[in-house]
């Protein structure tokens, strides 16, 4: 290995951040406030095991106030890279430098070490990975990507149905039918379903590198469980490199960059699942790859004794995101998410960390989420925030900008809640009006809430309405992980039967949560594989479940086709009725006529519904336009839910238009009975719901 002490920078401005391939070489630049000493390894191919060369920067020459930075004109694409830091040994600080622990780039574009998916040779259980060949190390990377035939597609939150699903979760199973299971390319192979099921925009877990070995760290009986999930960033600016097919040399780039077009010449955004409240790196004794080497106390938040973390995230660290540099740093990242892999937007995982002040505290007005909210490059893409944290932080409808949407777990379980009997018809009503106890406030509208029923996290809709109990076993924490309030029912027996009536129960409770989801004003989220009945054994906590419990099991298709066909026909009435995705709460207002824009009735003709102690109520959603009254522009819509046991009859109401009512949905095995004659009634059987629309 050669060893060269510098390198003259090519500017006065060490910027941009990272390794940037110039006309000549390659410049590269990396922030440490308290480094004294910094080496930059360049490695002939980045799989190998020792560096070709070894440049000392030296702080008179290569530094600039906290940027340390050179230009090599002998670099070039496709090389490996890492650093290695030296610096004050007094841990009382929270420093953590080891002149020895080799280091990943924070800018790095691209990541290369294992070459495929739960690769563990040469690992040694317990013990982490600090430098050599299995350490991960950089990819210098040129873009050089044709985006010819992409386009920008912003669909509008009101029209839009997002769709969480997982890279290599998604088409993984052997069953899946596509060339390449667990990759970019598979995604891409599953466009025409999602076309089919009526699909605007596919979150995707996280894609930002992460490693999938980190129980191996523990040495204990999880060691031979993997980070399915990816919820443990390594590498916020890289694509995963083992979801693409090639990915040793920045390829992993171009198959990211492939599925987002694909994407977008099918009509879908792509938004992801971005993790910038705590990192790969762990608690205290866990290992060691970029931030804490590089400058511990500035990108973390750090107890008193400069030793322990705060752990408001329980992985064992917080990111420090209100920190001027680290503020910038999410900013940087999210722009390059945006203008170049060209995603539609972001999911925050326990946003609510980003509303936290340097010590820890909550901020009224958290400097990086407002920054979020208005930055030029990002005003035009979704931003959506897991409202809380792991330190009991719940911030839902209270998440301080109302740019920001949210993903609203009150919505989820008062809807779980209300079809297995335990939520009142005051409560189900105001979630299905799109939460106005939450929202409604001056700048909101109901596009605030981000309905779902189930998403990764929990039970699947299945499993909703197949246990009462979650069954974790496999994840080796004894059953001790998870949720332990799940708001679920197993409609009569404990997990999978023959039972011809309990079967067909858990299929019309399916058919009556999927409805209700998007009956919903606000913005609904389907989890991926929910449209036919995947199950996860019950398991409410599958983070580690690298196999069948995750898998989507595209066998379920064909066997629940009729939910598959439910689901499909309920999304395009959501579409086809705007009625259902309004800009504005319902306040009563009454355009023209003799209908408010939303009015309750009760069964059996009665005026309100028994809002406290009831089981039954519909309601009428006027189709005129929310804000000038104008006919025509949608259907009046009529819709029941009963969630008793038995049938209910509701008067339907007279229209101003004089037409009649037309069942458009409904849930029960055998259709409403309509009664004409006078003023029509329909019957609506126990534990259903119906559509009916008129002109």
């Amino acid at each position: 290995m050669k060893k060269r002490d510098h390198v003259i920078p090519s500017a006065p401005v060490p910027v941009p951040y990272g390794a940037r391939v110039m006309e000549q070489g390659v410049h590269f630049s990396i922030f440490s406030r308290h480094a004294t000493r910094v080496w930059l390894l360049l490695f002939d191919r980045a799989e190998d095991e020792t560096p070709a060369e070894e440049f000392e920067l030296l702080p008179d020459r290569n530094r600039l106030g906290d940027l340390w930075h050179l230009h090599v004109p002998t670099a070039r694409p496709g090389q490996g890279y890492v650093y290695r830091m030296d610096g004050p040994r007094d841990g009382a600080a929270g420093h953590a430098f080891d002149p020895d622990q080799w280091l990943l780039d924070p800018y790095v574009l691209a990541v290369a070490g294992q070459k495929k998916w739960g690769d563990h040779e040469g690992i040694v259980p317990g013990q982490p990975v600090k430098n050599g060949r299995r350490f991960p190390k950089g990819v210098i990377l040129k873009d050089d990507f044709d985006w010819t035939g992409d386009r920008t597609l912003r669909v509008p939150l009101q029209e839009s149905v997002i769709y969480e699903a997982s890279v290599r979760g998604y088409t993984a199973h052997p069953n899946s039918g596509v060339a390449q299971p667990g990759t970019y390319r598979g995604l891409i192979e599953k466009i025409p379903h999602l076309k089919e099921l009526g699909i605007t925009t596919l979150e995707l877990l996280p894609t930002q590198e992460f490693n999938e070995m980190e129980f191996l760290w523990e040495n204990g009986p999880r060691r031979n469980l993997r980070n399915f999930w990816g919820y443990s960033t390594l590498a916020f600016f890289a694509p995963n490199a083992r979801f693409a097919c090639a990915n040793q040399r920045g390829e992993q780039v171009r198959e990211f960059k492939e599925m987002v077009l694909a994407m977008h010449q099918a009509g879908i955004e792509v938004i992801l699942d971005v993790v910038f409240n705590h990192t790969a790196e762990g608690g205290t004794g866990g290992p060691t790859f970029s931030f804490r080497g590089i400058d511990n106390p500035i990108y973390y938040m750090m107890e008193e004794d400069g030793q322990r973390y705060k752990n408001y995230t329980g992985c064992g660290n917080t990111v420090n995101g209100n920190h001027p540099v680290v503020r910038d740093f999410i900013l940087h990242c999210l722009r390059y998410w945006v203008l170049d892999l060209r995603v539609d937007g972001f999911r925050f995982d326990l946003a609510t960390i980003l509303a936290r002040g340097r010590d820890g505290e909550l901020l009224a007005n958290p400097p990086v989420i407002e920054q979020i909210a208005d930055d030029p490059v990002l005003r035009g893409v979704k931003i959506i925030a897991e409202a809380w944290d792991a330190a009991g932080a719940y911030q839902v409808g209270s998440f301080p900008n109302a740019r920001w949407s949210e993903w609203n777990g009150k919505y989820r379980d008062d809807v779980r809640d209300f079809w297995r009997g335990a939520a009142t018809l005051s409560t189900f009503a105001t979630r299905l009006c799109g939460s106005p106890d939450l929202y409604d406030r001056p700048r909101q509208t109901p596009l605030k809430s981000v309905n779902y029923i189930a998403s990764h996290d929990g039970f699947t809709i299945a499993d909703l309405v197949s246990y009462a109990e979650k069954h974790n076993l496999a994840n080796c924490e004894d059953n001790r992980d998870g949720d332990n309030h799940n708001h679920s029912d197993n409609c009569g027996k404990e997990g999978p039967t023959d039972d011809p009536a309990i079967r067909a129960r858990r299929l019309r409770r399916q058919k009556n949560l999927m409805a209700t989801l998007f009956l919903s004003q606000g913005v609904p989220m389907l989890l991926g594989g929910d449209e036919f009945g995947r199950t996860q054994q019950g398991n409410n906590n599958a983070y580690c479940q690298d196999n069948e419990i995750s898998w989507v099991d595209w066998d379920l298709l064909q066997r629940n086709r009729e939910l598959f066909d439910f689901v499909r026909d309920v999304i395009a009435f959501r579409q086809a009725h705007p009625a259902l995705w309004r800009t504005s709460f319902f306040n009563g207002t009454n355009h023209a006529g003799d209908f408010p824009d939303i009015r309750w009735y009760g069964p059996d003709g009665a005026p309100q519904p028994d809002w406290e102690h009831g089981a039954a109520l519909a309601c009428r959603l006027d189709g005129r336009d929310e804000h000038t009254g104008a006919a025509g522009d949608d259907d009046h819509l009529f819709l029941i839910f009963n969630r008793g046991p038995e049938p209910q009859e509701f008067e339907l109401p007279p229209n101003d238009s004089g037409q009649p009512w037309t069942l458009a949905l409904a849930t029960a095995a055998e259709p409403p009975a309509v009664r004409r004659g006078g003023r029509p009634v329909a019957t609506v059987a126990g534990e259903s719901l119906a559509v009916f629309v008129a002109r």
